[in-house]
């Protein structure tokens, strides 16, 4: 039942108003070439140009100022491989609180200095899901802490939807909306609110095929262990929160997976012709159109460029 399910369009609301003068209203752009390559109306949803360089900034921020006074003051804390942990440092650093951030050891080196600029108090741990949350745990204990997940948390999931809330009311009539999923927090913010907005809207999630576990997980209705994750895509390396599978299994239309090639063609193509730097994450969703893994001719299509962190000396045609 839909009132089971952890967020509401509401709440997705609520969070536009709380967050709204600590984040940025990001552009939209369009590109006739692209249009013209894909077959279909794009319309791009900058989270490329938000605070922290990432649409994360949203959720953070929303959880961060929902607290009470008593809570702020001991603190937040987190696991997050780098977008997720920057963004609570500066939501940190908006109520002048401590940001306490566990990172696995081999997090991009760019998104690891954005942490320690904002002020977060960084703890590194061995890179598997299971030694970021233990040591989260532990340092919660000793410091009091409270734990924002960097994705599996009602707050942080209305946060992100805004994202999705304000593309469709600046380009009314969109009759598809793509996202990728890692760990399902911007999946399910945007299917909620989506769905509200503009109930015949196509909502399609994206994800390598080299991490996979969401995919896996929404097809058979349980969360699903999967193989290690190996894409380059270093953002949805996580696995998919199991508050956010059923909001998947809710509103989702379509769920697809996309090739390492077409991940890196897709980052190309927008870097060569927006003129705009994303990080592999954000090309996913284009890729699932350049490898025609969806049908969307002819169709108005958003989609969330979800972030622009990226290790300058290490871009992925380089080593082509």
């Amino acid at each position: 039942m839909l009132t089971d399910l952890a967020i509401a369009p509401g709440d997705v609301i609520r969070a536009a108003a709380r967050i709204s003068e600590f984040v940025n209203r990001t552009p939209v752009l369009t590109s006739r070439r692209l249009n013209e390559l894909l077959g279909t109306e794009l319309f791009f949803k900058c989270e490329n140009m938000q605070r922290i360089g990432a649409f994360k900034a949203r959720g953070a921020h929303n959880a961060v100022l929902a607290l009470s006074p008593e809570k702020a003051a001991r603190g937040v804390l987190t696991h997050s491989s780098g977008n997720h942990a920057a963004a609570l440092a500066l939501a940190a650093r908006s109520r002048s609180i401590d940001a306490i951030i566990v990172m696995p050891e081999n997090a991009p080196a760019a998104k690891v200095a954005s942490v320690r600029r904002l002020g977060g108090e960084i703890h590194f741990c061995e890179p598997t899901i299971d030694a970021r949350e233990a040591t989260a745990a532990a340092l919660m204990e000793e410091r009091g802490a409270t734990l924002v997940p960097p994705y599996n948390d009602p707050m942080v999931m209305a946060g992100q939807g805004t994202a999705a809330m304000e593309l469709l009311e600046e380009i009314p009539g969109i009759d598809a909306i793509l996202a990728p999923v890692g760990g399902g927090g911007l999946m399910a913010g945007t299917a909620t609110i989506a769905r509200y907005l503009m109930p015949d809207i196509q909502i399609i999630a994206t994800e390598p095929e080299q991490a996979n576990d969401a995919y896996l997980s929404w097809a058979a209705g349980a969360l699903v262990d999967a193989d290690p994750p190996n894409t380059i895509a270093d953002g949805l390396r996580t696995t998919l929160g199991d508050k956010n599978l059923p909001i998947l299994r809710a509103h989702l239309d379509r769920f697809v997976t996309v090739s390492e090639s077409a991940i890196v063609d897709a980052m190309r193509l927008v870097w060569e012709v927006l003129k705009i730097v994303i990080e592999p994450s954000s090309a996913v969703p284009v890729a699932a159109i350049l490898e025609k893994r969806v049908d969307l001719a002819n169709a108005r299509t958003g989609i969330i460029l979800t972030g622009g962190n990226v290790d300058l000396d290490h871009l992925p045609w380089q080593s082509r």
